[in-house]
């Protein structure tokens, strides 16, 4: 991809102090046109971040709640337009400048709402306006911020060995957003944008505050299972049952719980068509559990198909069938193994208990 820089403006960002008490202000440095960019050092520190930015890979859907890169949506009521969002009209004044001074105007704003938001860190503010050549006469507009980089330092001489470099940036870990996201190279939907944040602080999506994520798929299905558990809830038990309110409150607590135990529930048959409407809408879930200190990695799909679990003694038991066995890394006598019976295996398991 080949963008052409049309705008851009540079920012620093000073922060001292911590939590409320913190002093948070920002110096505008420059903004250059496209020949003051050509000519700036800039051009050779960004060289190629607008293509990583802009080939960086995002499910709409990410497969873990803390995933960096997002899709955001502008925020509309029904029967509104995109132009009722005030985050949408920021991103399209600057999208639009009339001139360099306009495109300045519309920068600031973005590095003022930036500032404001909760625990933000010193570093550099740049807002660039470029277009790609290839497919586009509509430019896209991106936001970067690099932090501060502690500690650095530059060889000098002889004498000094070295000098310390006060308010280093590096490009590593930069955070950025894309407007509007480019779902395929020569489509873009002025509805969406792209943000990619890889430190856990989400502070660099907090000073959008009309702007929504699509969320993870973590998120869609423990929706969908509440949804499920809460409907065999209301179809089985009376209200204000004693085995309601039991039910209930092992329910809210499961929820919110990072680690979650077997709740011994459901049948293997009702789990299978509860799994079975989840993977009808989503194929790729994932399944992920532990057997005490075993970690155990699939697909939902596989549960009732080549994964079982099965209670032997009050111990639980997993069954996973498959075509072959592989190794890999290192090497183990285990490798040369003549597999036993099953029913031998369970046996021999059921004996533990004698």
């Amino acid at each position: 991809m080949d963008f052409e820089i049309k705008y851009l403006s540079f920012y620093v960002v000073e922060v001292e102090g911590k939590g409320e008490n913190a002093d948070k202000r920002f110096k505008h440095f420059q903004t250059l046109d496209e020949q003051g960019y050509e000519n700036n050092p800039l051009k050779d520190f960004l060289d190629g971040e607008l293509t990583k930015i802009a080939k960086r890979k995002v499910d709409r859907h990410s497969k873990s709640e803390g995933a960096p890169t997002k899709i955001g949506r502008f925020i509309v009521e029904p029967g509104h337009e995109l132009d009722s969002n005030p985050n949408y009209n920021l991103f399209d004044r600057a999208r639009n400048p009339e001139s360099i001074d306009a495109f300045k105007e519309a920068s600031l704003q973005f590095v003022n709402a930036y500032v404001e938001a909760s625990a933000v860190r010193g570093g550099v503010f740049i807002v660039a306006l470029a277009k790609l050549r290839k497919y586009f006469d509509d430019p896209f507009l991106f936001l970067m911020k690099c932090d501060f980089e502690p500690k650095v330092a530059r060889i000098t001489d002889e004498t000094t060995l070295i000098h310390n470099v006060e308010m280093a940036i590096t490009t590593k870990n930069m955070k950025s957003i894309q407007y509007p996201f480019m779902p395929e190279e020569g489509m873009m939907d002025e509805a969406e944008l792209k943000i990619h944040q890889a430190s856990h602080a989400r502070y660099f999506e907090d000073f959008l505050k009309f702007v929504e994520y699509e969320k993870s798929m973590p998120e869609i299905v423990r929706t969908q299972v509440m949804g499920m558990v809460q409907e065999h809830i209301e179809e089985s038990y009376e209200p204000e049952s004693e085995e309601r309110v039991e039910f209930e409150s092992a329910v809210e607590a499961w929820s919110i719980s990072p680690k979650r135990e077997l709740q011994e529930r459901f049948t293997t048959e009702q789990v299978v068509e509860a799994t079975s409407q989840i993977i009808e809408q989503s194929p790729e879930v994932e399944l992920k559990m532990k057997l005490d200190h075993i970690d155990v990695k699939a697909m939902l799909s596989d549960f009732g198909d080549t994964i079982h679990i099965a209670k032997v003694n009050g111990r639980y038991m997993l069954l996973i069938e498959g075509d072959s066995v592989q190794f890999e890394k290192g090497a183990s006598p285990i490798e040369f193994l003549k597999p036993d019976d099953l029913q031998d295996v369970i046996e021999r398991i059921q004996g533990k208990g004698e």
